[in-house]
């Protein structure tokens, strides 16, 4: 399964085309913290992380993890063992907060960027994530709640992302 950016407006998941919206700055081969564009290439997607009190009824056959207030992802450029992992909040370590007020991280699935051989500053927090407006995001790939749960229905742990 393939999850293809067709363009900055358009996410194509199987025989689906979704309305999305990316990164302010469009996309990029050279990816840098903070420079708010999408990484160009083809990467693997991680496991589902939804918040239970929101949303219910999630049909997936990706590893569905609930958020809990204590959950970050860590994007702090001076802690190179935990930059872009799932971190315990903490005030010590900069990171991304994983139970928000909005809606944008009620249903979240992190794109394996900079994932294996992490590079400090190569970009952290890169995850497909909902949207209701479709402004531009800060890096990320963001679709509404309705397509996001018809995404889940077709894509697996051996699906991945493609961005050009």
């Amino acid at each position: 399964m393939l999850i293809y950016l067709k363009n900055k407006h358009t996410l194509v998941v199987d025989d689906f085309s979704f309305k999305c919206s990316i990164g302010k700055n469009g996309t990029t081969k050279n990816k840098v913290e903070g420079d708010k564009k999408t990484p160009k290439g083809s990467f693997y997607i991680e496991n589902l992380y939804f918040r239970k009190d929101r949303v219910k009824k999630i049909q997936s056959k990706l590893k569905s993890i609930p958020i809990t207030k204590f959950m970050g992802w860590c994007d702090d450029l001076k802690d190179k063992k935990r930059y872009n992992k799932l971190i315990k909040v903490n005030k010590k370590t900069k990171h991304e907060k994983l139970f928000r007020k909005d809606i944008k991280y009620d249903l979240l699935i992190p794109i394996k960027y900079n994932f294996k051989k992490r590079i400090l500053g190569k970009g952290s927090c890169i995850f497909l994530h909902l949207t209701k407006n479709y402004k531009p995001t800060a890096g990320c790939i963001a679709i509404n709640k309705n397509d996001f749960l018809i995404m889940l229905k077709v894509i697996g742990k051996k699906t991945k992302i493609k961005i050009t």
